[in-house]
């Protein structure tokens, strides 16, 4: 254990002279899933601010609507008319079980693209802070089952994800899914809901503890009359409430977006998100909020910008203190996508070689457990989602059986394989160059660029010892099986 900072330490930008390839190594994985080693020797010669620059750029990577989600949307506009002048309940059942497996292929497919993007080493860095500002707005398609609006609600996440927070927390405000998911089109002057003024308070903005019922109360009038419209959200003035209302001792006529910017005049607000960046990318058990005050006050006084705060706090001392090092457990899309860029595959395009997968592990893009979303940590592992993770990586280390694909997974292949992404598993030229390293240079190669810890001579001298064991035209079978055991070793679980 090392001498712990204080927080004017922690805070402070990492030293120059501090930034050399395993701290690149780092923050490449945390920050993203992979460090390849050319992408480290990239980060190590570019240097950190440039680095950073390139990892949260000021504009963020376009994310267009999938092709299949717009003819499902196309399709949905015809049928809803049907299902108002249907003239039965039968002819009603009909339409909506369409409906519902529109919404559902839709959702298949925008998880699939998302992964896609995500998996492009240029842009992991940002899709994976899309990933955790979705954690903190959270929305889930079990109950809005629309999937243009969950389109729609990380979108917003992305597009506004690198200006100010403020800005964000009330576009979010007013994103159909969120509406949806929080009952706001049910938030009425005559009768109020407090569902999202509680989340916003609590999950969104400051915390629990740093707010009183009486805010919460008062606060959900303001977002009275939030409504979803023909283009998005709308504001239904005969719900709305105009009256004076009493928020953190202030009174006034407040609309929900001046609530807003009364929560973030909060002092909790400077360190809420800072603290929740520090449990999803560097901890599970994140110091008090009082640790992250002056990383919060530089937050504040840049108008809650959100790309500074990524810049700050990747680029701070205790982001590379050895006590958060190659210690923190992958999330199941950090260790699915890690594996893919590891392993430099391309993701297979079929939901039951990806999306399946990533269920099994504990993790479904569109479905967190609750309002709170994904906890992680320790919990992401148990026998069944670490069984998971490792066939998961034998699945990828062995070519892909494509005799039992069907018509439309084989057509998705092809259309994959036209676009040029066509390495979906590791074959046999792969592990025939591997081996051409011999059992040093492949037990060299697989420590020193999967493990996020140093291993012992003890550790190395095992995968050596395996390799130069047994008859040698079997060696290729035990690169193959060595690669695999160590993609599911404790250690590759971690960052």
């Amino acid at each position: 254990m090392s001498a712990p900072l204080t927080p004017e330490q922690a805070w402070q930008p990492l030293p120059a002279t501090s930034w050399d390839s395993a701290a690149a190594r780092h923050l490449l994985r945390r920050a993203g899933w992979a460090a390849r080693p050319d992408d480290v020797a990239r980060a190590f010669a570019d240097g950190l601010p440039a680095t950073l620059n390139r990892l949260f750029p000021e504009t963020p990577p376009s994310f267009p609507r999938p092709v299949f989600m717009v003819k499902a949307e196309t399709r949905l506009t015809e049928l809803r008319p049907k299902k108002r002048a249907a003239n039965t309940p039968e002819e009603r059942q009909i339409i909506d079980r369409e409906e519902r497996e529109l919404e559902r292929l839709a959702s298949v497919e925008f998880s699939l693209k998302w992964l896609q993007a995500a998996a492009d080493p240029e842009r992991s860095a940002y899709e994976k802070w899309v990933l955790f500002l979705a954690d903190v707005y959270v929305v889930a398609f079990e109950k809005v089952r629309r999937a243009d609006y969950h389109y729609i609600h990380r979108d917003l996440l992305r597009t506004l994800g690198a200006g100010p927070a403020t800005e964000l927390t009330k576009a979010i405000s007013r994103s159909p899914a969120m509406i949806d998911y929080l009952d706001l089109s049910r938030n009425s002057r005559r009768a109020p809901n407090e569902n999202f003024a509680r989340e916003l308070l609590e999950l969104f903005v400051l915390g629990e503890g740093h707010y009183a019922e009486g805010d919460i109360k008062q606060a959900a009038r303001a977002f009275a009359g939030y409504r979803i419209g023909k283009n998005g959200y709308r504001l239904d003035a005969r719900s709305a409430d105009t009256g004076p209302k009493t928020v953190f001792g202030q009174t006034g006529p407040w609309t929900g977006d001046e609530v807003i910017d009364l929560a973030y005049a909060q002092p909790a607000a400077a360190t809420f998100l800072p603290r929740e960046m520090a449990r999803f990318y560097l901890t599970d058990s994140p110091p008090p909020s009082e640790f992250f005050a002056p990383l919060g006050a530089a937050w504040r006084a840049s108008g809650f910008a959100l790309r500074k705060l990524c810049h700050a706090f990747f680029g701070s001392t205790v982001f590379y203190h050895p006590d958060y090092q190659a210690n923190y457990i992958k999330s199941p899309v950090h260790y699915l996508l890690g594996l893919v860029q590891d392993l430099r595959l391309d993701l297979t395009p079929l939901p039951r070689s990806t999306l399946q997968p990533l269920r099994q592990m504990g993790q479904n893009l569109l479905e967190p457990p609750n309002v709170r979303g994904w906890v992680g940590g320790r919990l992401w592992i148990n026998s069944s989602t670490l069984a998971a993770r490792r066939q998961f990586a034998k699945t990828l280390c062995n070519p892909l059986d494509e005799g039992t694909l069907n018509a439309d997974e084989r057509l998705e292949l092809t259309a994959a394989r036209d676009a040029g992404r066509f390495r979906f598993s590791v074959d046999e030229d792969r592990i025939h160059d591997l081996a051409s390293l011999g059992p040093r240079g492949v037990a060299d190669r697989l420590c020193d660029f999967f493990l996020p810890v140093a291993v012992t001579p003890a550790y190395r001298a095992t995968v050596v010892d395996y390799l130069d064991s047994g008859p040698k035209e079997e060696f290729e079978d035990r690169v193959r099986r060595a690669t695999i055991a160590l993609l599911q070793s404790p250690e590759y679980q971690l960052c």
